[in-house]
């Protein structure tokens, strides 16, 4: 029986799991995949439940967020793709010198498909001193709604993650203010399954999670035009020199971790900015996380 994967939502900071399905890395580490999208972002974790799901790739958010509405609950994260936060805030004028402080007196439209980004970048604004009730911000609307108003100049600030990014500034519509990336580890996205399955499927999770570090290394090696090219088929609509700039992107802010173990560090920047954001109560690093079958991957490279 193959192990089923699921994707939560289709975006281009999760380069290094389309590229392992294009290079057919887990059939080459000897595990039978089978991959499938979730109907919803906030049903990802559902199927782990239902059964109708093995492996699930997303935030330690739906993890966490799983615990606070299901405290018996035993999903656990176990290896780690995405360590840093790939958000990002774009201006209609140039901003070299921005400061969090700068988006006071600003019309400021924050993403409303998913908690995550607005919850890491209320923290930030905490920890910069500024209330983030004291922002003028939009958060109930869709990336795409927001860069519509950006343009019509109805707001001057939006978050997004890339393609959107470097759409905007090809078209010299934004400008880059703030790479959420910059503050350092932020644990983003990694497999998530159910504790039992990491007994009674060991052996082929070892074999996944051995398949993608193997990528996680081929990306680190490939050059931004080698990584576009391998997602093509995952985003025919945009157009290669996006693909590029964007993998560049990403590449030079560092978002893409070159090992499956999950740091310490990152998870709790990530629970403090859920806790502090009043999303979850806090889940512990040790009842969410197993870095065992990563640390096998690393041993065995």
């Amino acid at each position: 029986m193959p192990i089923v994967l699921q994707e939560s939502l289709r975006a281009l900071f999760y380069a290094p799991f389309y590229v392992a399905l294009a290079q057919d890395a887990y059939a080459a580490a000897g595990v039978e995949v089978r991959f499938v999208s979730a109907p919803r972002p906030g049903d990802a974790a559902r199927g782990l439940f239902d059964g109708s799901v093995d492996v699930c790739w997303g935030g330690p958010m739906r993890v966490m967020e799983t615990y606070k509405l299901v405290p018996n609950c035993d999903l656990v994260s176990f290896a780690e793709v995405v360590t840093r936060d790939p958000f990002l805030l774009v201006g209609r004028a140039p901003h070299p010198a921005f400061q969090l402080a700068d988006l006071l007196g600003l019309r400021v439209a924050t993403v409303g498909e998913v908690p995550t980004p607005w919850l890491c970048l209320q923290e930030d604004l905490r920890r910069a001193g500024i209330a983030p009730g004291r922002l003028d911000r939009v958060g109930d609307r869709t990336m795409a709604q927001n860069i519509a108003a950006l343009h019509a100049a109805k707001v001057e600030v939006v978050q997004l993650f890339e393609p959107f990014v470097s759409s905007l500034v090809a078209e010299n519509a934004a400008h880059v203010w703030y790479a959420a990336a910059t503050r350092g580890p932020t644990s983003y996205t990694t497999f998530y399954t159910r504790r039992g399955l990491l007994t009674a499927q060991r052996d082929n999770l070892r074999r996944m999670v051995r398949a993608i570090h193997r990528t996680q290394l081929w990306v680190a090696g490939a050059t931004a035009a080698q990584i576009a090219d391998a997602i093509a088929d995952y985003f025919p609509d945009v157009p290669t020199p996006i693909r590029e700039a964007a993998s560049a992107r990403y590449q030079t802010l560092g978002i893409w971790s070159t090992t499956p173990v999950l740091p310490r560090q990152g998870y709790d920047r990530l629970l403090s900015s859920l806790v502090s954001g009043g999303f979850v109560a806090g889940t512990s690093f040790e009842v969410a996380v197993d870095n065992t079958l990563a640390d096998e991957a690393i041993t065995q490279a």
